[in-house]
Order: structure tokens, then C-alpha cells, then sequence
């Protein structure tokens, strides 16, 4: 059978193949039916019946597998025929349950829910026969089916009137309290009070629950106590603030001093739920200590109740703050920071966990997980103003905390931090970096839910005000965004990589262009063309586009569209020619009607030749996209894209392509009549809007490209003046001397500073032609601001920036003082000796 010879290992495995072929299997008999022919005639039910008698057929002599499809099908029943079913259904679901499974009862439990909750029926009606039911199994054996029944009943609560609940439900609650009754009994208890609280005057609750509200506090079982701890919340809201101080707190004192941490915790969430119904007084005196020494004993040895309280304690902490002393605020503020460094040990500035228990170090990370929780609530707390000296440490070993949940929760929040600190953001810059460049990516993705918000405020409100503050902050943001970028990337978590590069849009808010032309628009377009996630392609072709539209050097943004359209429009890839087909979508949304026309909208038609149907098929769907930004004034656009329908027509033969571009070309013809003047006028307005903003774009660019030359010519000038100052150096001395030597004399005064003048001249360096030369075009500068109209030296005053106007400004006066006081050359050359001998002497007296 084989022609070749069998290796070792392949004998080996037909040999084992050969034992199994060896064994003889017992055939065992196959059932045809699930059911057998009698379990059939049992199932079998009359076709005649309608169903209000099926059902009470199937409750009476079904299998238990039917008497559980009629209870759970009970609410369609009551929909149908209400009445009937009350009357005959009901009471047959009622004997069922009293020998019913738990299954079942749970079944019941739901349908009856599902009936008071859908309001299928007004429930007065049929109040007496539902209430009977679920308090018949209220005191089920089963804890989780009693649960269930009470669930119903609690349910039903809202729906029931006054007398109907003070009969049928408070009569056997106030047997029920007793501690003769079950622990299950005496928690039902408690929780019904709870809830019929709302439903009567605070004057009856007073007078007829407040006293099994006392006994039910005061119960021998930890567990009562609890369950009734956590009602008086709705207990104090239905007897009103007046009989607050006097009925509920010393119960609430009482039970905050449980040996029972369960009974405390119920006793501290009740207190900070209740505060606002506490008047001053009270929340100094009585809660204020209660609350701290409740604290202390949790921080010593209760790690179950720690957690509880740093989840509460910045609601705990509002609360109060308008009852505080000044020490008392300290030591609340003093207590959250110990919280926030539970189970931590600094050492170099770092943060690391001390060794715990597994269960005891998951249970500080969690308190302090809280804390970054509650840090938003606690600066409010503290006072903005304040954080630097307060709580930036505290924030800062939050956002280095070990455990990655506490990062997590410290960058979810991070944005409102930034909001309450305000001007003072630069504080928190560098959290900001940190957490861009965290190690974990559920730290990243936490902190891009609201990466645009933070980044904007943290550059707009930084360390002074105006562009200076963007400065400061951006050398460490951009390599950080960069970082978090990449690390995105290289990740399986394409949905973190989807909304970062969405954050991303925000950068011409925050950084300058350049910054985002050299470090962000190369890694946007090796995102399109080499990533295999599509939702991640269009993210990042809808990114570029935004720094496209936000550009403001004409020089980048032409690179870029001939960039785009080298690579996606003609790009080998059919991929990457459907993506520049979605970046049509983006920019027709982005820019003017105009600006696409002209950029985009002609290699969006040259794919009509395109040898991928795909490419094609997508044209054709965008066809009456692209002719909505045709103006009526452009012909020669409006032809070239007819000639591109009638050359599909003509040319393709897929059937997919065919099919939408007949859709395409009936849609085209209905445009110009089918559309509503007011939405045609609405896109012409937003049309000029858009225009308007590229406009204004370009004479933006203009302004600065002549600030930024006229303050290179300023500069220049400086540098001219420098060397002028430099290469008289030399004859200084002598200029010096020769002035202390000469006579007040007039006339020879002249001769001698001319004398001087040409001396220290031929002494420099510098052949005497290119002095003049200089000098020569320093004269024409100071000239042109008195003569308007004189060429090109006329254009820099105008175009001057800050920086170098203070320069023309004063070469402007010193030649009109010259104009006005009519001198001669002689005065000319004056002025220029006396100011040759001034620099002299302040340099001689330098180097002395």
C-alpha cells in the first residue's frame, strides 16, 4: 500500500493507530424520540381550548415543565383578558406555589413584577389577590426566593394607596418586628418600613413607625441593626428636618459606636447622606467628633470599613467644610493625605509598596484608588490656591502609584484638576507628562477620554499669559504625545490608538505648525498608507486634514496636498486611493467649496479609470457629494464630471459598480430641484464662512512673513552698527587724548574732529569704501522716514516686528531733529564725532 519506507516516529503512530482499530465498541441502542409515546399523550393538550382554559388545564393536570411556561407567559394572559385571568388563572397560580420548586416561585415572583411594574392593569383592581400572594411567600424557606417575593412587594409599594398599604401590609409588619419572628422576617421588616415611610404624614410616622424603627435598631442581630441603619436616610426625609435632632441622631450616635463594623459603616453612609439635614451646630458638635473618631479606629485596624470611608470622604469633607474651624479643616486635610500614601513607602521621591499580605495590599490600593477618586473634591476642599503647597505631593504620588488603578483613576480625573487650578495649571505639567508616557495602556486610554479639554487648558493657562505660556509648555508635551502615539500603535488595542489620534485634532490649539508639520504629519501619513486597521486609517486621514485646514504657511500646506495626492490618490495600493476618496469626505466638510475644487476634487474624478472596482464603486456613491461642491459658475468642472458618468456608462462592466451609479445618476438629476432653498442658502452661508477663514489664514501668513523679514533687517542693522562700534575700537584711544588736548576754539575745533574722524578711519581694519558704503545705507534708512515714497527703504518701518521698531523709531527722530535745525554737513559730522567720543569713553572707562 505504501511505496515509501515508513519513518520510526510514523510506524509508531500507525501502530497506535492499529490498537484503537483493534477495539470493538458496544453499540448501544439510539433513542428515536425524546419522549415517549405516553409522555406524549400526557403533553397533549386540546387544540379547542382557548388560552385562559389551556392554562387552568395545565395548571391543574400539567407537567411541572408546562405549569411554569402558563406562570412565566401570566402577564400576556393579563394583557389579553385581564379579567378572566384574575378570576380563574390567579387563583390556580396560587395553589401551584404552595407546593412549587424554587424555580418556579422565582418565575412567579417575576411575572407578577413584571405586571405592577408594566402597569398592564390598574392594580387596584386586583390589589387583594396579588398582595395575598406575595405575602403568602414572603416567608419562604428559601432565602433567595423571599428576596424575590420582596422585590415585588416593594414594588407594588409605590403603585398601592394609603389605606390599602396601612391594612394589608403594616398590620402583619408590626407582628413581624418581634424578635419571636425569623432574621429574614425581621430584614423584610426593615426594608418595607423603609419604603412606606414616604407614602403617610410625618405626624403618623411619628406616632406609629418610629417606635418599631427604635426596636429594629436595637436588635440583638448585627445584621437588623445594619438593614435598619441604612433605612433611616428615607425615615429622616418622611418625619421632616424639625424631628430630625431629636428622633433619628441619637440613633444615629448610637449605632456609629456599634461594636459591629458592618453596623458603623451603615451608621457613617447614613450620616453623609443626612448632612445637609444637620444644622451647624449639630455637624460640630456631634457629627464632627463622630466622624473623626470613627476614622482613627478605621485607619488602625479596619481595612473593610477604610475603603468606605475614601469613597465617601470627599462628599464627607464638602459636607462639613462650611462647619469647620480652621484646625479641624487641617486635620481632615491631614487625614486624606495619609489615606492617599496607605501602604506606600517613598524613598527618593519614587513611590513603592511596602510588603503586605495579598489581601491586605489589595485592600490599601483600593483606599487609595479612592483618594485619586476624590482628589477633584479635595482641592475644591482645600482651596486652588493652595495646592502647591498642600496637596501637589499628594497628586504627584498619585499619578506614581504602583498599582495601575490608582494611575488609572488619577488620569480619568486629571482634567478636572486642570480646570480648578486655573492659572496655576503649570503646576501639574509635569503629572501630565508622566502619565502620557505610563507604562500601562489602561493608564493612556483613561486619560484620552478627555486628552483635548486637558491639553488645552494646560496650554492656554500656563505660566503667564499669551503665546509665552504655550512655549513653556510645549518642548516636553510634543515628545510625550509622540511617545503615547507609538505606544498606542504598537499595541492590539486599536479603539486607544482610534481615539488618540481623534485627541489629536486639538494640536493646532495647542502647539505651533511646524511643531506639527515635523513631528506629527510624516507619522499621520505612514498611519494611512502601512496600518491594517480601517477605523485607525480614516481616524488619521480626518487628523490630517484638520492640520491641513489649520496650516498657516503656504509653502507646507501645498507640500502637503502634492504629498497626498502622489501617495493616496495615485498610490500603487487600491487601499490607499479608497482612502483618498474618504479624505474627499473629510475635506469637503473641512474647507470651502472653492478650496476643494481646486486641490481635490480633479484626482477624486481621475479614479473613474481606476482597474479596482472597489475604487470605482465608491466614486460612483460620491458622485453627488463632489457635485455639491460645483458652483453653477464653474462649466468646465461641472463637464468634466458629466464626462465621467458618461464614461462609466459606456466603459463599466461590473454589475455592483452599474447598479449604484443608475442610483448616482437619478439622484444627480434630482439635486438642483429636490433640495430646500433655506438648507442651500444655510450651506452658502457656512460656504463664505469657511472662505472668509482661508482668506484670513492667508493674510495671516502674509503678516508674519513681513514681521519676520522686517525683524531679520533690524537685525541685520544691529549687526552693522556692532562691527561699525568694533572696528573704531582701535583709535579710541587717540580720539580720547586728542579731545582733552584740544582748545574751545570754534573753528579749529572742526578741523581737528574732521581730522580725528578720517584718522580713526584709515587706523581700522576695513578698507575706508566699505565705511562709506555703510554709512551711506545707514543715512538712506534714517532718511526714509522722513521722505515718504522712497523705494524699498520705505517698507521697513511697516513691516518692522516689535522687536525691531524701537530701532526705526529712533533713526526716524534723529533725522527730522537734523531736518529742523537746517545744518550743514559740518554739524552732520559734529554729531558724529561726539558720538564716536562718547562710545570711546564709555569703553575706555569699561576696560580701566
Amino acid at each position: 500500500m505504501f511505496v515509501r519506507k515508513m519513518t520510526p516516529s510514523q510506524s509508531s503512530l500507525y501502530g497506535e493507530i492499529d490498537d484503537l482499530q483493534d477495539l470493538t465498541f458496544i453499540e448501544r441502542p439510539i433513542r428515536r424520540s425524546l419522549k415517549t409515546a405516553e409522555e406524549i399523550d400526557k403533553l397533549t393538550v386540546d387544540e379547542d381550548l382557548n388560552d385562559i382554559e389551556r392554562a387552568v388545564y395545565l395548571l391543574s393536570s400539567g407537567e411541572d415543565i408546562q405549569r411554569a411556561s402558563v406562570i412565566i407567559n401570566l402577564p400576556i394572559l393579563v394583557r389579553q383578558n385581564p379579567a378572566e385571568t384574575f378570576r380563574r388563572v390567579v387563583p390556580k397560580v396560587r395553589e401551584v406555589l404552595h407546593v412549587a420548586g424554587g424555580e418556579m416561585q422565582l418565575a412567579a415572583a417575576g411575572s407578577f413584577l413584571t405586571i405592577l411594574q408594566d402597569d398592564i392593569v390598574l392594580i387596584q383592581t386586583h390589589t387583594h389577590s396579588i398582595l395575598q400572594i406575595v405575602l403568602l411567600n414572603l416567608d419562604h424557606r428559601d432565602t433567595v426566593v423571599s428576596n424575590a417575593w420582596l422585590e415585588t412587594l416593594l414594588s407594588a409599594i409605590d403603585a398601592l394607596p394609603k389605606e390599602t398599604i396601612r391594612q394589608e401590609i403594616l398590620s402583619p409588619l408590626l407582628s413581624k418586628h418581634q424578635l419571636s419572628q425569623s432574621v429574614p422576617a425581621r430584614l423584610a421588616s426593615c426594608r418595607i418600613l423603609g419604603k412606606v415611610v414616604g407614602k403617610f404624614e410625618s405626624s403618623i410616622v411619628k406616632k406609629d413607625l418610629l417606635p418599631l424603627v427604635r426596636s429594629l435598631c436595637q436588635d440583638v442581630e448585627y445584621e437588623v441593626r445594619a438593614c435598619m441603619c441604612r433605612q433611616l436616610e428615607n425615615i429622616t426625609r418622611g418625619i421632616g428636618v424639625d424631628h430630625t435632632k431629636a428622633e433619628v441622631l441619637p440613633e444615629l450616635v448610637e449605632l456609629a459606636q456599634d461594636e459591629a463594623s458592618t453596623v458603623r459603616l451603615a451608621a457613617f453612609d447614613t450620616i453623609i447622606n443626612l448632612i445637609e439635614m444637620f444644622d451647624s451646630d449639630d455637624r460640630s458638635c456631634v457629627i464632627f467628633p463622630l466622624v473623626k473618631a470613627f476614622c482613627e479606629k478605621c485607619f488602625k485596624g479596619d481595612e473593610a470599613v477604610l475603603a468606605s470611608l475614601s469613597f465617601q470622604y470627599g462628599k464627607l469633607c464638602h459636607g462639613l467644610s462650611e462647619s469647620f474651624t480652621d484646625e479641624q479643616h487641617l486635620w481632615f486635610l491631614e487625614f486624606y493625605k495619609k489615606l492617599c500614601c496607605l501602604g506606600l513607602q517613598h524613598e527618593n521621591g519614587h513611590c513603592e509598596s511596602q510588603p503586605y499580605p495579598l489581601e491586605l495590599e489589595s485592600k490599601y490600593a483600593l483606599v487609595r484608588r479612592n483618594c485619586a477618586y476624590n482628589f477633584p473634591a479635595i482641592v475644591l476642599f482645600a482651596d486652588p490656591n493652595h495646592f502647591l503647597s498642600e496637596l501637589y505631593r499628594t497628586f504627584s504620588s498619585l499619578c506614581h502609584d504602583p498599582e495601575i488603578s490608582v494611575r488609572r483613576t488619577a488620569a480619568s480625573g486629571f482634567h478636572e484638576v486642570v480646570k480648578l487650578l486655573g492659572p496655576n495649571v503649570h503646576y501639574v505639567h509635569k503629572e501630565l507628562i508622566t502619565l502620557l508616557q505610563d507604562d500601562s495602556l489602561e493608564v493612556l486610554d483613561a486619560l484620552i477620554n478627555n486628552l483635548q479639554e486637558t491639553l488645552e487648558l494646560a496650554t492656554s493657562r500656563g505660566e503667564g499669559a499669551g503665546p509665552e505660556s504655550k512655549q513653556v509648555n510645549i518642548p516636553d508635551l510634543v515628545p510625550a504625545l509622540v511617545a503615547a502615539e507609538q505606544k498606542a500603535a504598537s499595541s492590539l488595542h486599536w479603539r486607544v490608538h482610534e481615539k488618540l489620534l481623534q485627541c489629536y485634532s486639538c494640536l493646532p490649539r495647542v502647539v505651533s505648525g511646524d511643531q506639527i508639520y515635523f513631528r506629527f504629519l510624516q507619522r499621520m501619513f505612514s498611519i494611512i498608507t502601512n496600518n491594517n486597521v480601517l477605523p485607525v486609517q480614516q481616524e488619521a486621514v480626518r487628523t490630517l486634514c484638520v492640520f491641513l485646514r489649520y496650516n498657516r504657511k503656504q509653502e507646507q500646506r501645498q507640500e502637503i496636498i502634492s504629498k497626498l495626492k502622489q501617495e493616496l490618490a495615485q498610490g500603487r495600493s487600491y487601499w490607499n486611493r479608497l482612502r483618498y476618496l474618504d479624505l474627499c469626505y473629510i475635506t469637503i466638510d473641512l474647507f470651502s467649496k472653492s478650496y476643494f475644487c481646486k486641490h481635490f476634487l480633479t484626482p477624486a474624478l481621475e479614479l473613474v479609470s481606476d482597474p479596482v472596482a472597489n475604487v470605482r464603486y465608491k466614486l460612483c456613491y460620491m458622485l453627488p457629494k463632489l457635485r455639491s461642491t460645483i458652483r453653477p459658475a464653474d462649466k468646465h468642472l461641472v463637464q468634466q464630471l458629466e464626462f465621467c458618468v458618461r464614461k462609466l456608462l459606456c466603459r463599466e462592466k461590473d454589475k455592483d459598480v452599474m447598479v449604484t451609479l443608475r442610483k448616482t445618476v437619478l439622484e444627480l438629476d434630482k439635486m438642483d430641484i429636490t433640495e430646500p432653498y433655506h438648507k442651500r442658502h444655510e450651506r452658502e452661508l457656512l460656504d463664505q464662512k469657511k472662505e472668509k477663514e482661508e482668506t484670513l489664514l492667508l493674510e495671516m501668513e502674509l503678516l508674519e512673513r513681513q514681521q519676520s523679514e522686517a525683524k531679520l533687517a533690524g537685525e541685520k542693522q544691529t549687526d552693522k552698527k556692532q562691527r561699525d562700534s568694533k572696528s573704531g575700537m582701535s583709535g579710541s584711544k587717540g580720539m580720547s587724548v586728542s579731545t582733552l588736548g584740544a582748545t574751545p576754539s570754534s573753528s579749529s575745533g572742526k578741523e581737528m574732529r574732521r581730522a580725528k574722524l578720517a584718522r580713526s578711519r584709515s587706523l581700522s581694519g576695513h578698507p575706508t569704501t566699505t565705511k562709506m558704503t555703510n554709512s551711506d545705507k545707514t543715512l538712506k534708512v534714517k532718511d526714509s522716514g522722513s521722505c515718504p515714497g522712497s523705494g524699498k527703504s520705505t517698507m521697513l518701518p511697516i513691516n518692522a516686528s516689535t522687536s525691531s521698531m524701537p530701532v526705526l523709531i529712533r533713526s526716524n527722530t534723529s533725522s527730522s531733529v537734523d531736518h529742523r535745525s537746517n545744518g550743514n554737513k559740518d554739524t552732520q559730522s559734529r554729531k558724529l564725532s561726539v558720538q564716536r567720543k562718547s562710545s570711546s569713553f564709555g569703553m575706555q572707562s569699561g576696560r580701566e
